[in-house]
């Protein structure tokens, strides 16, 4: 039986990741065993140029915070090394950051485990296919690219018709 200082730290540690996983916009799980410390440096280096909180938490305090959020389907993947990576603006940059990571370890010493957005929850293959969308940014560019070609032509042919006008004047 724990004594009480420890049961009361640990109680405090679930109220503290309560507060984060609810304050967060998106969140993935995932099982790091076997990675180096060179590429942990240098996958947490990444997460946090992101934005991104990136922890090691022991697998039965994330079970009581992850119910305590309302986020009781990831619970069942908790077995294991178990990292957590948390985002509190961009929904995509966990899973797209660590989906990347993980395809670059091609000998399953790192994997995903589950993920979450807001309050829905993500199976491997959901986040995995999460991972593949752009970021915001590059969603915007793209969008505004798709924009400006028309509104370019448009201009191309309201400048033709006012040339036309006026070599006829």
């Amino acid at each position: 039986m724990p004594s009480e200082k420890t049961l009361s730290a640990k109680k405090e540690r679930v109220a503290q990741l309560v507060e984060m996983l609810k304050n967060s916009a998106a969140g993935v799980l995932v099982d790091y065993k076997g990675i180096t410390v060179e590429e942990d440096t240098k996958l947490r280096k990444e997460l946090r140029e992101a934005g991104v909180s990136y922890f090691v938490e022991k697998n039965t305090i994330l079970r009581f915070a992850l119910k305590e959020a309302g986020l009781d389907g990831i619970t069942n993947v908790l077995e294991g090394t178990t990292a957590i990576a948390i985002s509190n603006d961009d929904q995509t940059a966990p899973a797209r950051i660590l989906g990347k990571f993980a395809e670059d370890c091609k000998d399953e010493k790192f994997f995903l485990k589950a993920g979450y957005i807001g309050e829905d929850v993500y199976d491997e293959a959901g986040v995995k296919a999460l991972s593949k969308i752009p970021s915001r940014e590059t969603l915007l560019a793209q969008l505004v690219g798709s924009l400006q070609g028309p509104i370019q032509k448009l201009a191309a042919t309201l400048q033709a018709v006012v040339d036309k006008d006026n070599e006829a004047a």
